[in-house]
């Protein structure tokens, strides 16, 4: 069943999203070469704390840290270890917070000092597929419309496309219905009401679609070893189109 938030659980989340984003912009100064990826995930968590809210992920069905930090050619679930960033890294930073009970969640993928012009287009283009996913979300719109926007945008700029992995509502759960995958067909799928909040998260490739599973269980990697990046925002439903939960 897909939730519809009353306004007091929308005030909550609204709170999770902006410390979530705050979060971003925390550590995000810590992003540079040499930097160990554990500090890095140690600060967000203390940070997340100050601002009386606690680690989404932290526990959530076994992940042992507040953040998941992957690396190029890991997509998703990195966890955070002494591994040290490097010049010409992409490093996406997936960072949930738990407010009252209420979740935002949102992943931003950064690059770590000068990186190649392969990593600067697959990280602008990423950014762009989920601004274009966004963009779909008003009442009446189905799920459908916003994998078919991120898809037909990934695939217009040569873009791998993760599809075992998908967006998904947001409430408190962090993964409510419905899923959202960054493909599909326009004018399929769940229909978009006010009052619902789903998180919106292309993970593309610069090379293929396929992934495998590292031996943690948990950390995703590109099949090619090609180089992934991760956008992500928690977005709102709103009367006349989407509030973001989780910017500015």
């Amino acid at each position: 069943m897909i939730n519809i938030k009353s306004q007091r659980e929308i005030e909550l989340m609204k709170i999770a999203g902006n410390i979530v984003y705050q979060t971003h912009q925390h550590i995000k100064t810590l992003i540079k070469p040499g930097a160990n990826i554990l500090d890095i995930d140690t600060e967000a968590e203390k940070f997340i704390i100050s601002k009386g809210a606690k680690p989404s992920f932290k526990g959530y069905e076994g992940f042992p840290n507040a953040t998941c930090i992957s690396i190029n050619e890991q997509v998703v679930h990195g966890i955070p270890s002494n591994r040290k960033l490097k010049k010409g890294d992409v490093v996406s930073i997936d960072i949930g917070a738990d407010y009252k009970g209420y979740h935002g969640d949102s992943a931003w993928s950064y690059a770590v000092g000068e990186i190649d012009d392969n990593k600067k287009y697959l990280m602008e283009h990423t950014e762009k597929a989920l601004w274009e996913g966004i963009k779909q979300v008003k009442p009446g719109a189905r799920i459908g419309d916003i994998g078919y926007a991120v898809e037909k945008y990934a695939n217009d700029h040569n873009l791998g496309i993760v599809r075992e992995l998908c967006g998904h509502g947001v409430g408190n759960h962090l993964h409510e219905e419905p899923d959202v995958p960054n493909y599909g067909t326009a004018g399929t799928g769940p229909i978009l009401k006010e009052g619902m909040v789903i998180a919106i998260e292309p993970m593309l490739n610069l090379g293929s679609d396929d992934i495998v599973v590292e031996d943690n269980d948990w950390t995703i990697t590109t099949l090619d070893k090609s180089p992934s990046a991760h956008f992500e925002h928690t977005v709102l439903v709103t009367k006349d189109g989407y509030q973001i939960l989780t910017g500015e």
